[in-house]
């Protein structure tokens, strides 16, 4: 059984629809993030499941109940804010146990749960501080510490991540990864950081315009976007989709990029079959950047297309070289070895792996192949 269920779930505020016909299952166990741009109703979603707003239509279920009716103080659930809210006149103590006295816990199990929490989130020195003592990744584990004693059916986090530096905040992506490891707890996570939904989800439900636009583990939302808007939000940098042609050849269709230009590209497809209906017709070409490398990079047994583009502008980070080129006189941005380092304004050799590209349906944004 589906720890949450979403059925047919949308929220209008006057004449605007915010939510449109959601359908959600989340498996027992499972660690769900809703990622996508700032408005795009996950944060809505996420109040709705935690009863903190209604919606106007469809069900939320919580463990095989429907929970629409219910207060979130019986929706058996526990919360970790983005603001962390803590009680700043409480002791790290106090603020993780005010639950539990709220709800007339004895204290004999009130101090082992606290202790189990602290030892986990190794937060067992700063029991006897206040908020006002803590950095932000301190108060980040006492707010999830406060949840944590609660032992609910769902976990939901709502940005908890985003007010703190990259460095802390690579940091606690990891320690709520490996809280998760160790307690197998279900969580249902809101970000707009694409990383943080590749790195962390069992699942990953993109949202856009109050849309879920896929709902797929992260391997498949990545190499097999659903549409454009996915291909073009999902990685950093996001996957180039360049307008091209499908023609036929004798061997199977090619991509054309650049049709007609002395500089186009041809891009021979094997094992695309479902593209077939769309020779003869314009496609978008979709390709991630590390699909295009220097041109001495051999991807695998099969041979990688090489080309000559020129480049427009090259950005070392360390760790490796993205260039902005332009492929068949579209742009177009690579990920090269760190120890290459082309000349803007040069030409410079390219190897393109088309064992991994995408084809959408321009009209529809749909994937195709």
């Amino acid at each position: 059984m589906a720890a949450l269920s979403i059925r047919a779930l949308s929220k209008r505020y006057a004449n605007l629809e915010v939510l449109k016909g959601i359908d959600l299952d989340i498996e027992s166990g499972e660690f769900t993030v809703l990622v996508g741009p700032s408005g795009c109703g996950k944060s809505t979603l996420l109040n709705i499941v935690a009863g903190l707003d209604h919606p106007s239509a469809g069900t939320v279920e919580i463990g095989g109940r429907v929970v629409n009716d219910v207060a979130p103080k019986d929706r058996d659930i526990a919360m970790v804010f983005q603001s962390y809210a803590l009680y700043p006149s409480m002791t790290v103590r106090q603020n993780i146990t005010f639950g539990m006295e709220c709800r007339r816990v004895a204290k004999a199990e009130q101090e082992k749960a606290v202790a189990n929490v602290a030892k986990l989130l190794q937060i067992e020195p700063l029991l006897g501080r206040k908020p006002s003592q803590l950095s932000g990744g301190q108060r980040q584990r006492v707010a999830m510490g406060r949840a944590l004693v609660r032992n609910p059916l769902l976990f939901l986090f709502d940005e908890p991540l985003s007010n703190l530096d990259a460095k802390l905040r690579v940091e606690m992506r990891m320690e709520i990864k490996r809280l998760h490891q160790r307690i197998g707890a279900t969580i249902v996570y809101v970000t707009h950081d694409q990383i943080e939904a590749m790195t962390m989800a069992t699942r990953i439900a993109v949202m856009h315009q109050g849309s879920v636009q896929q709902f797929a583990d992260p391997d498949t939302v990545y190499r097999y976007p659903a549409n454009l808007f996915v291909a073009r939000f999902m990685g950093s940098p996001p996957m180039n989709t360049i307008p091209a042609r499908l023609e036929a050849a004798s061997d199977g269709p090619v991509v054309v990029v650049g049709a007609g230009r002395p500089d186009e590209v041809r891009l021979r497809l094997r094992g695309y079959d479902a593209a077939a209906p769309f020779v003869g017709r314009e496609v978008v070409f979709g390709i991630r950047p590390e699909c295009i490398a220097e041109g001495s990079r051999t991807f695998s047994s099969d041979a990688p297309v090489r080309v000559e583009a020129p480049v427009e502008l090259v950005e070392p980070t360390g760790a490796e070289t993205m260039v902005l080129l332009r492929l068949g006189g579209e742009p177009a941005m690579a990920r090269i070895s760190p120890d290459i380092r082309p000349a803007p304004g040069t030409s410079a050799a390219f190897a393109l792996d088309t064992r991994r590209i995408c084809l959408f349906d321009p009209e529809t944004e749909r994937l195709i192949a």
